[in-house]
C-alpha cells in the first residue's frame, strides 16, 4: 500500500524535520516524522509540541531503551494483561486491551508495565491505516478487584494516550467497571480534554457492541472469537529483530526506531511505501467468509509479517471494504467513509458530526424553500417521491432474523432486522449462538450515533429479550406509539404492568409500575426495573401515545398533539440523564432511545423523522425530510411505511416551524388529505 503525500504535506515533513535538525534533536526518520503529522492533520507546530511532550514522557517513564527478550519485560508481556486484537473496530481503528484482573501493582513497576504497553502499540502504529484511523482502547474490568487496580499507572496512560503518543485516541471503553471504580473514575475524567471526555465510557460487556463490532471482539468481552497472545508477541519479536536490522543496513540511527521500533522508510516521490517483511500496512481489506452469516472470521493466519495482522470486520455479510480515514487529532471522532449502500453492504459507521438531519448533516431546506417545495409537488407529488423511495431494493441482509431458531421472534413474517445494524443482546446460552437475537436496529439521530433502538411490539416469548435489551443499553426512555390492541387485533403484547405497585417478572428482570400519568393523547408510565441477578435497579421512562390510528396518521393530519409528545419524550430523557449524573460518561444526550410501534417500521420511523428534523431545524434552522427518511431506512428497513406518513413528516415539520416562529403561517389549502387504505 502507498499513501501520496499532498504538496502542503510534502512541505510539512520537510519543514518538521528541518525544524528538528536545526534544534539539535536526534535523528528522526521520515516515517516517524510523518506518524507524528498524521495524529495532528499535519499541522508542524502541533505536530512538534506533540512530538516534545512523547520524548518528555519516554524520558520520564523511562521508555528509552526496551529489553522485550529479558526480565522484567519478557514476563511482562507474557502475562498477556495488555494486547492488540488482530481486528478494528468499524473505522479502521486498532484495538487495544488492557485486562484489569491480569494486574497485579505489587508485582511489577509503572516503568515495566508501560514499556509492555508502548512496545505493543508501536508495533500495531507501524500501519498507515492505525496512524490514520487511531486506536480504541478497552479497559477490561471483569472480574477485577480492588488490589487489581492502580489510579496512578491508569492516569499515567491516559495522559500519555490523549496527549503524548502519537496516535489518536478515539474511544476509551472501560468494560463492567465495580461500584468502588465510581469514585477514582470522576477523578480520572479530569484529565482528559472535554471532547474526549465525551469518547470516554463506561460499559458493561453486551453494550461493546454499541462501539465495537461484535466480529471485533475477543470471547472474553462477549465476542466471536480468541486471539493468540502468543502470536502476537512473536509478531512483534519479528517486528524488532527486522527493524534493528534495516537500521544498521540503512544506517539510519532513528532513536525512535531503535527504542520504540518504528520502522525506517525511504520516501520515493512523496510515497511512502511499504518498506521490509513486518510493515503491517495494508492495501486490502479481509473478506468475510462463505459462513459470514455465522459471524465467523475468516481462517487466515492471525499474524502475518507481510499484511496487517489487523482485519475489519465491521459487519456479518458482504465485502469488506477498505477505509480510507481523515486525519485528525487525539480531539477528532469516529470517522469513516460516507456513500450510498447498495445491497448487499454493510452501513458505514459514522461519527456523531455526521449524523445530521440526513445525508450526514448535508444540504437541508429553511422553512420556507420547504414549504414551497411542499405546495409544488402537493399530495400526489410527496406520494410519487416517497414510492421512489420505497421501490429500492434493502440497503442489507437479514440472514440472522431468517435463522429458524429466531423466525418465532418476528411478530410479522415480512418485517425483518439489518444484519449490520441489528442490536446483539449478551449471550444467554454459550452453545446457543442465537440467543443474542432481538428484532431491534440502532438508528442514527441528530448529530448522535446510536441515538435510536427502533424493534417491534413485543411478543410474549420475547417480553424477557425486550428488557433485557433495555437493561443492557442503559436505556432510560421507551416511546411506545401503539396501542395494545387495535381494530381488533392484538398489536402489541402487554409487557409492563398497569397497576401502580404492580410487579412482573420476564425472565432476570422485574418490572414494577411507580406512577402513572394520563394525558388526552398519550399515558406515563414511570418503571422500576431490577435486574434479579445483580439486585441493581433503575427507573425507566414509559410514553405511550394512545390517539395514532392504526389506519390514519396522528390526529386527523394534525401535528400539534404528537410534537407535545415529543417533547416530553425529550424532557424525560434530559431529566434522566441528569439523575444519572457520573454514572453516565456517554454521548450528552444520553443513552439510546426505545422506540415501537407493532411492526417497528410506520410509526416509528414516522417518530424518528420528526424528532431528528425537528432538532436539525432547532440547530441549524434547516430540515431534510427525504434524507432523514432515506437514512432511517438504511438502518432499519422499511421505515415510513405507508405515504401518508411521508406526507405527515412533511406538514408535521412546517407545523412545527410555525409553532417555534420560523414561518409565520402555513396555508396548504386546497392540500389533498386522501389516505391510503394501508396500515403497518
Amino acid at each position: 500500500m502507498a499513501v501520496a503525500l499532498s504538496p502542503d504535506q510534502e512541505l510539512a515533513a520537510k519543514t518538521f524535520l528541518d525544524t528538528l535538525n536545526e534544534s539539535g534533536a536526534a535523528c528522526v526518520s521520515r516515517a516517524t516524522a510523518i506518524k507524528f503529522l498524521l495524529a495532528r492533520k499535519f499541522d508542524v507546530a502541533r505536530a512538534h509540541a506533540l512530538w516534545r511532550q512523547h520524548e518528555a514522557t519516554r524520558r520520564r517513564e523511562g521508555l528509552t531503551k526496551f529489553e522485550p527478550f529479558e526480565d522484567p519485560l519478557k514476563t511482562e508481556l507474557a502475562t498477556g494483561k495488555f494486547t492488540i486484537l488482530p481486528t478494528r473496530d468499524a473505522t479502521g481503528a486498532a484495538i487495544a486491551v488492557f485486562t484489569a484482573n491480569r494486574h497485579f501493582p505489587t508485582q511489577t513497576t509503572h516503568q515495566t508495565t508501560l514499556q509492555g504497553v508502548v512496545y505493543q502499540l508501536d508495533v500495531a502504529l507501524q500501519s498507515v491505516e492505525t496512524q490514520r484511523a487511531g486506536l480504541v482502547f478497552i479497559y477490561d474490568m471483569t472480574d477485577s478487584k480492588y488490589t487489581n487496580f492502580d489510579y496512578e499507572l491508569s492516569q499515567k496512560i491516559l495522559t500519555m494516550l490523549k496527549g503524548g503518543y502519537p496516535a489518536k485516541l478515539k474511544k476509551v471503553l472501560i468494560v463492567t467497571a465495580p461500584l468502588w471504580f465510581k469514585a477514582p473514575f470522576r477523578i480520572l475524567r479530569l484529565f482528559v480534554r472535554e471532547k474526549l471526555r465525551e469518547r470516554v465510557h463506561t460499559v458493561s460487556a453486551p453494550q461493546l457492541g454499541v462501539h465495537v463490532p461484535r466480529v471485533s471482539l475477543p470471547k472474553q468481552l462477549g465476542g466471536l472469537h480468541e486471539p493468540d497472545h502468543n502470536a502476537w508477541l512473536e509478531h512483534c519479536r519479528n517486528c524488532y529483530t527486522n527493524n534493528i536490522q534495516n537500521s544498521k543496513l540503512d544506517g539510519v540511527i532513528d532513536e525512535y526506531v531503535i527504542s520504540n521500533h518504528i520502522p525506517p522508510v525511504k520516501p520515493q516521490n512523496g510515497i511512502i511505501e511499504r518498506e521490509g517483511e513486518c510493515d503491517m500496512t495494508s492495501d486490502r481489506a479481509v473478506r468475510l467468509g462463505d459462513n459470514s452469516t455465522d459471524m465467523h472470521i475468516s481462517g487466515d493466519p492471525p499474524y502475518t509479517c507481510d499484511t496487517s495482522p489487523l482485519r475489519h470486520t465491521q459487519g456479518y455479510n458482504g465485502d469488506m471494504k477498505s477505509r480510507h480515514i481523515n486525519s485528525g487529532d487525539e480531539e477528532d471522532i469516529d470517522i469513516s467513509t460516507r456513500g450510498t449502500w447498495s445491497s448487499g453492504e454493510v452501513s458505514p459507521g459514522l461519527s456523531d458530526e455526521e449524523c445530521g438531519g440526513g445525508g450526514g448533516g448535508a444540504g437541508g431546506e429553511t422553512p420556507a424553500a420547504l414549504l414551497a417545495r411542499v405546495r409544488s409537488l402537493g399530495r400526489r407529488g410527496l406520494v410519487a417521491e416517497y414510492e421512489e423511495i420505497r421501490a429500492r431494493a434493502p440497503h442489507g441482509t437479514f440472514h440472522n432474523a431468517k435463522l429458524p431458531s429466531n423466525l418465532a421472534k418476528n411478530r410479522y413474517t415480512d418485517v425483518l432486522c439489518y444484519d449490520h445494524s441489528r442490536v446483539l443482546l449478551s449471550q444467554t446460552d454459550p452453545d446457543d449462538p442465537t440467543t443474542d437475537y432481538i428484532n431491534a436496529n440502532y438508528v442514527d439521530g441528530y448529530k448522535q450515533k446510536n441515538a435510536y433502538i427502533c424493534t417491534q411490539g413485543p411478543l410474549p416469548k420475547t417480553f424477557g429479550d425486550f428488557w433485557r435489551m433495555v437493561w443492557e443499553q442503559g436505556t432510560l426512555v421507551i416511546v411506545m406509539t401503539t396501542r395494545a390492541m387495535e381494530r381488533g387485533r392484538v398489536k402489541c403484547g402487554q409487557y409492563w404492568p398497569l397497576g401502580v405497585g404492580t410487579r412482573v417478572v420476564h425472565a432476570a428482570h422485574a418490572i414494577t409500575t411507580e406512577a402513572v400519568e394520563q394525558e388526552d393523547d398519550y399515558t406515563i408510565t414511570h418503571l422500576l426495573l431490577t435486574d434479579l441477578r445483580t439486585e441493581q435497579s433503575r427507573r425507566v421512562w414509559h410514553g405511550q401515545y394512545t390517539r395514532w390510528p392504526d389506519y390514519g396518521v396522528p390526529g386527523g393530519g394534525r401535528a400539534a398533539p404528537v410534537l407535545r409528545f415529543l417533547h416530553r419524550v425529550r424532557r424525560a430523557q434530559h431529566a434522566a440523564l441528569a439523575d444519572l449524573g457520573d454514572a453516565w460518561a456517554g454521548h450528552s444526550r444520553g443513552p439510546p432511545i426505545v422506540v415501537h410501534c407493532s411492526a417497528g417500521i410506520g410509526r416509528t420511523g414516522t417518530f424518528l423523522t420528526l424528532d431528528i428534523c425537528a432538532m436539525r431545524l432547532g440547530a441549524e434552522g434547516v430540515a431534510d425530510v427525504r434524507a432523514t427518511v432515506e437514512r432511517i431506512r438504511a438502518q432499519r428497513a422499511h421505515s415510513i411505511q405507508m405515504p401518508d406518513q411521508y406526507v405527515f413528516c412533511h406538514l408535521a415539520i412546517l407545523e412545527y416551524a410555525v409553532m417555534q416562529g420560523y414561518l409565520e403561517s402555513a396555508d396548504l389549502s386546497g392540500f389533498d388529505d386522501e389516505h391510503e387504505d394501508e396500515s403497518e
